[in-house]
C-alpha cells in the first residue's frame, strides 16, 4: 500500500477504529512475565532490554564493540540471549506485499556500477529486500549494503559478524523463546499517515504477532502517536509504551514535544507505559514522579544506558527498566548492583530505627551508597550537568 502524505489537520481523528477492522483476529491472551491491563500492568523486576539486539551499529565508531554483530538479526538477537537480557528491542516495517520485517532505516543503500542508490524499505517486496546483505543460499552473493551516517556520509556496512535481513515470522520462529520482544513500530518522521494504511499496516503485524509469539513477552512500542493510539485500540492483550525523546527535538505533533505530553497521550489512550530518552528522565527528575503517579511503567534509551553507574541512577529513581547497547557489560552491572545482599537481608529484619538509613543497598565490590540526603543531591545536580 503506497503511503499518503496530508496535511497535519486532515489526519482523520483516530477516536474510533472504522468498522471494517478485524478486532475478531486479537485474544486476550496474557503474555508470560509482564501483568496486561491499564490499571493492573506492571513490570515485576528491573529489566534490561537489548538495543536492537545486542547493540545498535554505529560503523563510524573505534569502538569494535558497536560493530560487532548485524544489528536487528537472528544472530543479534541470540547473542543477547546468551548474557540474560529480558527483552531484544527491534524495529518493525512492512513490505509493499504486507510482510512484516526487521529494519531500522527508512531506505537501504546499496551500490551497482560505482553508482549508490537508495530504496524505500516500505516500497520494496519481500523478495527484493531479502537479497540485500549476506544470502542463506551458500555460495549466492547478497546485494551489497550501505548505510547513511548522521552526518551524511555513505559508508559500507561492514561488521564483524554479518547476518541476513529477516522477517517479524523468522524473529519467532529462531530466537531463543524465553527471551521477550520489544517491538517498535517503525515509521517515518517525515511522512503524516493516512489512518487507513496505519491500520493495514497494523493489522499486518499482529497477524505475525499472534500466529507466533505464543508465550514470549511482548511490549510494542513507537514514537508515531496515532500508531500507539491505534494498537492499543486493536489488541489489549499486549502493552503499548509511547516513545520520546522528551523535547530534545522538536516536531509539528506536539504529542511528541515534551514528557508532559506522553503522560497525556498515554492517559487519554489507555497506553501501559513511556520510553523516554535518558537525559529527557535526567533533565527532568520530577517526570519520574508525575509518570509513577499516573500508574505509568517507565523504560529510558539513549548513549548514557551503556553507563553502568547511570543505569543504576536510573534505578534508585524508579524507572524500570533500560535499553542498552554494551549487553554483556551492563547485564554483569544490573546483577552485580541489584541483587541484595546478606546485609540487606540483615538489615531488613532489624527492629525500625536501627537500620543505617542507606538507599540502595546492592551487592558488588563497586556499588554506590547514597543516603536519602545524598541522593537527594545528585537528582538536584544531574539536571545542571545535563545541561551545561
Amino acid at each position: 500500500m503506497a503511503l499518503k502524505a496530508v496535511h497535519v489537520s486532515d489526519v482523520p481523528c483516530l477516536d474510533q477504529v472504522p468498522e471494517n477492522t478485524s478486532l475478531g483476529l486479537y485474544s486476550t491472551r496474557f503474555s508470560t512475565g509482564v501483568d496486561v491491563g491499564r490499571s493492573s500492568f506492571r513490570i515485576p523486576n528491573f529489566l534490561v532490554i537489548g538495543h536492537r539486539g545486542s547493540g545498535m551499529n554505529m560503523l563510524q565508531s573505534s569502538d569494535r564493540r558497536m560493530k560487532a554483530i548485524k544489528e536487528n538479526s537472528i544472530r543479534s538477537f541470540n547473542a543477547a540471549a546468551e548474557f540474560s537480557v529480558d527483552f531484544v528491542e527491534f524495529d518493525v516495517q512492512v513490505t509493499k506485499d504486507d510482510v512484516p520485517v526487521i529494519f531500522h532505516d527508512n531506505f537501504i543503500f546499496s551500490e551497482e556500477n560505482g553508482v549508490v542508490y537508495e530504496k524505500r524499505v516500505t516500497e520494496l517486496l519481500l523478495s527484493d529486500f531479502l537479497r540485500y546483505g549476506p544470502q542463506r543460499e551458500p555460495g549466492k552473493a547478497g546485494k551489497s549494503m550501505l548505510r547513511k551516517t548522521k552526518d551524511g556520509r555513505i559508508v559500507n556496512w561492514n561488521v564483524e559478524a554479518d547476518d541476513c535481513l529477516c522477517t517479524l515470522k523468522e524473529a519467532f520462529e529462531k530466537t531463543t523463546p524465553s527471551v521477550g520482544f520489544n517491538i517498535e513500530l517503525k515509521l517515518d518522521d517525515n511522512i503524516v499517515y493516512a489512518q487507513e494504511y496505519l491500520v493495514h499496516v497494523l493489522q499486518a503485524i499482529l497477524e505475525v504477532v499472534f500466529e507466533y509469539a505464543k508465550e514470549r513477552p511482548i511490549i510494542f512500542s513507537t514514537f508515531q502517536p496515532d500508531a500507539a493510539q491505534l494498537v492499543r485500540k486493536l489488541q489489549s492483550t499486549y502493552p503499548v509504551f509511547f516513545l520520546t525523546n522528551g523535547g530534545s527535538e522538536l516536531y509539528h505533533d506536539v504529542r511528541r514535544n515534551s514528557l508532559e505530553e506522553a503522560i497525556k497521550l498515554c492517559l487519554e489512550n489507555g497506553l501501559q507505559g513511556i520510553v523516554s530518552e535518558v537525559k529527557a528522565i535526567f533533565r527532568n527528575p520530577a517526570a519520574v514522579t508525575k509518570i509513577k503517579e499516573a500508574k505509568l511503567s517507565l523504560l529510558t534509551y539513549g548513549q548514557l544506558n551503556n553507563v553502568a553507574e547511570a543505569v543504576y541512577m536510573q534505578h534508585l529513581m524508579g524507572v524500570e527498566g533500560v535499553i542498552v547497547d554494551l549487553v554483556k557489560e551492563i547485564t554483569e552491572a544490573v546483577s552485580d548492583l541489584m541483587k541484595p545482599s546478606k546485609e540487606d537481608a540483615e538489615e531488613e529484619s532489624l527492629p525500625e530505627g536501627e537500620g543505617v538509613g542507606v538507599v540502595g543497598q546492592m551487592t558488588g565490590k563497586s556499588k554506590p551508597q547514597f543516603s536519602q540526603r545524598e541522593l537527594s543531591f545528585l537528582l538536584k545536580l544531574i539536571p545542571e550537568l545535563i545541561h551545561s
